[in-house]
């Protein structure tokens, strides 16, 4: 009988790892990523965490203590982040036959029919081999189930005696590791499966593993009696290779200040729908529904309130740029008030299917094109070659006064030729 072993591997502090790979000044100092918008606290290293600094603390509260203890602040730099988050999968994609990217910075291998592998030492020459070639650090876990892989990565990020691997397969002491794991900290486990955990006495993964399958499919569904049987070793879930293209796309961010101008905010929005569209032809798909919205900031009580939102129905299925942003602009039109200063705008495309699986209309000269297709993907290489936004649209617009509040923003180090890292010889 084939054992299944399985191995998650997650990046320490990620947005932090990345920008001390090109500030290698900063390891071991306190750094922070901000927000969108530079508002909020979204990845901390372990020196801001022995601080106390809680996670997604908005940032004016915190000035002070920044300044006292001279915490290192970035702008979030999602460019770089991406570069760096495909660069630590390749190297992952070298131990394994099977990859599922579950995340942007986490991972899930498969082992099995390696049991020849001492996977105590393959665990390290994975972090070894990431750290070296990517300047990451990242956390390796090892289990008969993708749970216990990832409790077992926990457990390893948590014992600093791991240094970063951890192997729970036939550990002799299993029953003491699910034992210091709580309850609200085992993968699946949200705040109401918890609190009614708790209500019968269950407070850590030992307990859970413990429950009778009839009791947990009948309090917790079948997606509870799965929890439990991971938790013993036996896997209910496979890793997934395959990523399923996305049935809703959403392109949104708040502006960098209140907009009141249609044009600044028409500009925002066919960004965002070119951004949309770029995503949809990525996963070879078309859709037939866009929506725009606009709101003001419901935090601003003293301020008039305004929100609204508009569809399109688009035959035939479409993934052209252009038109997409046409769309976008005469429902931007639409909804738009004066008199009101807004905070946040996006598109949203929905009914997304495959390319070809729609039927055509004789007299349909949109996607279906050749020729629109081919300038599409032309579009997408020259960007994808030489960086996003090499070509854009004229709608798009240049000054783009409606950008996030970037304050502090690294460079693209990885992806813009004009912002590659020059070395210095002493």
């Amino acid at each position: 009988m084939i054992r299944h072993i399985y191995a998650l591997v997650d990046c320490n502090s990620f947005y932090v790892s990345c920008e001390r790979v090109f500030a290698p000044q900063l390891r071991e100092k306190p750094v922070v990523v901000l927000s969108n918008n530079d508002g909020c606290i979204v990845a901390r290293s372990q020196e801001v965490k022995d601080l106390g600094l809680p996670m997604a603390s908005p940032v004016f509260k915190l000035r002070h203590l920044i300044r006292r203890h001279r915490i290192h602040t970035f702008s979030s730099n999602y460019t770089l982040y991406a570069d760096m988050s495909r660069r630590v999968m390749e190297t992952l994609e070298t131990f394994s036959p099977e990859i599922e990217v579950y995340s942007i910075d986490e991972a899930f291998l498969t082992f099995t029919g390696m049991e020849h592998v001492d996977l105590d030492e393959y665990a390290k020459t994975i972090r070894d081999t990431v750290v070296q070639w990517t300047g990451i650090p990242v956390s390796v876990g090892i289990g008969p189930s993708k749970t216990l892989a990832k409790l077992a990565n926990r457990y390893a990020k948590k014992n600093r005696a791991c240094r970063g691997a951890f192997n729970v397969t036939d550990h002799p002491e299993i029953d003491g590791i699910l034992e210091s794991i709580q309850i609200g900290d085992v993968w699946g486990v949200g705040r109401k499966y918890r609190d009614k955990l708790n209500k019968v006495g269950v407070y850590n993964a030992r307990q859970l593993r413990d429950l009778p399958d009839k009791w947990a499919r009948a309090n917790m569904t079948v997606v509870g009696l799965r929890m439990v049987h991971e938790l013993r070793g036996i896997p209910c879930y496979e890793v997934e290779p395959e990523i399923d293209p996305k049935k809703g796309i959403v392109t949104s961010r708040s502006f960098g200040k209140p907009l009141e101008d249609e044009e600044e905010i028409c500009e925002a929005v066919a960004a965002y729908a070119a951004r949309a569209a770029v995503k949809l032809r990525r996963q070879h798909s078309v859709v037939s529904s866009l929506t725009v919205f606009i709101i003001t900031n419901p935090f601003r009580k003293e301020q008039p309130q305004y929100a609204n939102a508009a569809s399109w129905n688009i035959e035939p299925p479409t993934a052209d740029t252009p038109q997409l942003i046409a769309i976008a602009k005469k429902l931007l039109r639409r909804i738009y008030r004066t008199g009101y200063k807004y905070k946040k705008a996006g598109v949203m495309l929905t009914g997304i299917r495959p390319e070809g699986e729609f039927q055509l209309d004789a007299f349909s000269t949109a996607f279906t094109d050749d020729r629109r297709q081919k300038l599409m993907r032309t579009l997408d290489d020259v960007n994808r070659r030489y960086g996003m936004h090499t070509l854009s649209f004229v709608s798009e617009g240049i000054r783009k006064p409606w950008q996030m509040k970037r304050d502090k923003l690294s460079q693209r180090f990885t992806t813009n030729w004009k912002e590659i890292p020059t070395v210095k010889a002493d």
